[in-house]
């Protein structure tokens, strides 16, 4: 998935504590309300009227991650001079054994210091079938959302000259209008800190072929968004809101982006290999390395990005390493000067916001990756097969970065276990780790709570996927420390942390923070140490992801159990010569909800196959609309007449002489069909825009 903001940390800390919590929320759940339904089922099964025997059958009825282990460094630890040579035996050591573990095709690693290349070197090999090494220089790779810090300069260029105001309405701008809210307009700081607002969008992000890609223009207003937090108030990551500021920037200065990029930053810095273009230009196209899933399995095609300015980026380590020596030397590289010393300082500089001062902040387009007391900024960046990370410690003068071709096997994210080392090597903490505060316990069982992070679908159809996204704060009551249900340590232990100041807490293995404390509507929030997005405790029961796992869990087992009642109870009834003695009113309506239950089953197995997209985002474009509208109108007739047509059944039912066991099924075959239509219009799986 295109994550575009994590550095492998939360990307992976936060999909698997998802799909971890989610998996054991439903297993934990789902079998009492099915067992329940079950018993129900059974002794309705022969109930059908009150002179049927009742020989019931007995029947038996899955988050921007976990690779930190990296303990705080006491004084007097040894540390590593960053040299080449001691680098290289470092750098050889780790990363060949981290590609044979996840079975990753290749890597490379290029690292500055003082204003001059250090070290780079690549690692497997960019096409696996021919064996073609990585190579430094020349090999490409696709760095994702590190893309947007060329977007960020570009508009910081721009403000230079004065065409841009970082705090003007943002509709001055463009060519159409975002849509008001809130009563306060978007600007260009908010879209640089991730706080304009917008809810999360991945239809298109991705297409399929080179022919589906569009102009900017016309991308940004056939997919807008809803605006779903006033601005400047929550972190949310938007790779919608950046593509909006590169088209700012093509609209001001007159220039086509990927024009501007190869005039202002490609030429001037010579970098020689790289571009934003789609497709390659030829004389790069046969530098460009393969994608894979596994280095093992078969390559993958070139990924068309539609938001190219959010993530379009192809280039090799080392013309990185010219981009991180420019902004380490505050705009200078060689002879050339882009930006203006001040200007580079002032989109270094942390901003203010909604993250608490005892954490990482957002910068202009950075955001502060601090730890072990150095300050670093950077940004990391994933396409479906790339992984990349780009950090920057300002103060000592070093930029790092590592582009993987693979995400491999490996539940551990190698970019952050990488960076890690190299901190714990060359720049380790100097500072005892704190002690635990005297009001763990009080404070643990505050944070304690089930959340939903911001950067999330929130009025689309894909809404469905924040409800499973949510995570719990859990409490060890032993030590008062806490975890996020479902994350792991490197040793698959779950990752603790205790309290070190008030409601302030940390890893016990490593320097990783989480903050609580309160939103702008008094909502308790928690931030972790990247900045550009926070979970937000769920404090609405129907958003609760217990509560709803409960609600649809009980309809689908009803619904269930009826179809595969609906055959053995016919066969028994034979069996035992007890055939139904129902009058044709009732006979109609019980086969009308029987075949409202296949409905259900068949709209559900329709919305698994949608959502499953996910692991193929160039399949979210435009040309599954009519499908999905065709799925949608599905589910609103089943979901509608359903529930009506369950409700008319079971009122048949308690109004007649039947057995109170059938009576009972029917009222919980009603529930169930109410229950269904609830959950899918609640979590917007009927919403017919077609922005999500």
């Amino acid at each position: 998935m295109f994550h575009a903001p994590p550095s492998s940390k939360i990307r992976r800390d936060k999909e698997s504590s998802v799909q971890e919590s989610s998996t054991k929320t439903i297993f934990r759940t789902l079998p009492a309300a099915m067992c329940s339904v079950l018993l129900l089922a059974c002794l309705s099964l022969f109930a059908q009227a009150p002179q049927k025997s009742a020989n019931p059958a007995k029947s038996s009825a899955l988050p921007p991650e976990a690779q930190k282990n990296t303990a705080p460094v006491v004084p007097g630890q040894q540390t590593h001079e960053l040299t080449a040579e001691d680098l290289s035996s470092f750098l050889d050591g780790l990363v060949p054994l981290q590609i044979q573990r996840a079975d990753i095709a290749g890597a490379v690693v290029s690292v500055t210091k003082d204003g001059k290349l250090l070290f780079a070197k690549g690692y497997g090999y960019s096409d696996v079938a021919k064996k073609t090494p990585v190579n430094p220089e020349t090999t490409l790779f696709r760095p994702g959302s590190i893309s947007k810090t060329f977007t960020w300069t570009a508009v910081m260029q721009q403000v230079e000259q004065g065409k841009l105001d970082l705090d003007r309405d943002v509709n001055e701008y463009l060519d159409f209008k975002v849509r008001p809210k809130f009563g306060k307009p978007i600007t260009l700081r908010n879209i640089m800190t991730h706080t304009s607002g917008f809810e999360e969008t991945v239809k298109d992000l991705f297409v399929g072929t080179k022919e589906e890609l569009r102009p900017m223009g016309q991308y940004l207003q056939e997919h807008m968004p809803e605006r779903v937090y006033p601005p400047g108030t929550t972190p949310s990551y938007s790779n919608y809101a950046t593509t909006m500021a590169a088209y700012i920037v093509q609209r001001v200065s007159g220039e086509d982006i990927y024009d501007y990029f190869d005039h202002h930053f490609f030429q001037p810095l010579n970098m020689q290999h790289a571009t934003f273009r789609q497709p390659l230009p030829p004389s790069l196209l046969p530098d460009m390395s393969n994608g894979y899933v596994l280095g093992s399995g078969e390559p993958k095609h070139f990924e068309w990005v539609e938001v190219a300015p959010a993530g379009s980026a192809s280039i090799s380590g080392v013309d990185m390493t010219h981009w991180m020596i420019m902004h380490l030397q505050n705009g200078k590289y060689g002879d050339v000067q882009i930006l203006k010393p001040e200007t580079a300082t002032a989109m270094h500089a942390r901003q203010q916001g909604p993250w608490p001062d005892s954490m990482n902040a957002m910068c202009l387009g950075f955001y502060e990756e601090s730890q072990n007391g150095h300050r670093i900024i950077g940004h990391g960046g994933d396409t479906l097969s790339f992984h990349s990370d780009l950090h920057l410690l300002l103060n000592d003068n070093v930029g790092f970065f590592v582009s993987y071709n693979s995400p491999g096997r490996d539940d551990v994210s190698p970019r952050g276990v990488l960076f890690d080392k190299f901190m714990e090597r060359y720049f380790p903490s100097s500072t005892p780790a704190p002690a635990t505060a005297a009001t763990a316990a009080a404070d643990a069982q505050t944070a304690a709570g089930t959340y939903s992070v911001s950067r999330r679908f929130e009025t689309n159809v894909l809404s469905i996927i924040s409800l499973l996204g949510e995570t719990k704060i859990v409490v060890n009551p032993k030590d008062n420390t806490i975890a996020i249900n479902g994350q792991k340590d490197l040793n698959g232990q779950p990752k603790w942390y205790r309290e070190i100041g008030p409601m302030l807490f940390q890893d016990v293995n490593s320097h990783d923070k989480l903050a609580f404390t309160k939103n702008y509507e008094g909502r308790q929030v928690f931030f972790m140490d990247f900045p550009f997005m926070v979970f937000q405790r769920v404090t609405n029961p129907f958003d609760n992801q217990t509560v709803n796992y409960w609600i649809i869990g009980f309809s689908l087992a009803v619904v269930v159990l009826t179809i595969i009642f609906w055959p053995v109870g016919a066969i028994f009834r034979k069996h035992y010569a007890k055939p139904l003695d129902l009058e044709p009113s009732a006979r109609r309506s019980r086969m009308l909800v029987r075949l409202v239950c296949f409905g259900i089953v068949i709209f559900c197995i329709g919305l698994l196959v949608f959502v499953s997209k996910l692991s193929s985002l160039s399949a979210y474009t435009e040309s599954g609309d009519f499908l999905l509208h065709l799925l949608q109108f599905f589910g609103l007739v089943v979901g509608v007449l359903g529930a009506l047509i369950a409700i008319y059944n079971a009122g048949k039912i308690w109004g007649g002489a039947n057995w109170f066991w059938y009576k009972l099924w029917s009222l919980f075959q009603a529930f169930a069909c109410v229950f269904f239509f609830w959950f899918i219009w609640h979590w917007h799986l009927l919403n017919f825009h077609l922005n999500y």
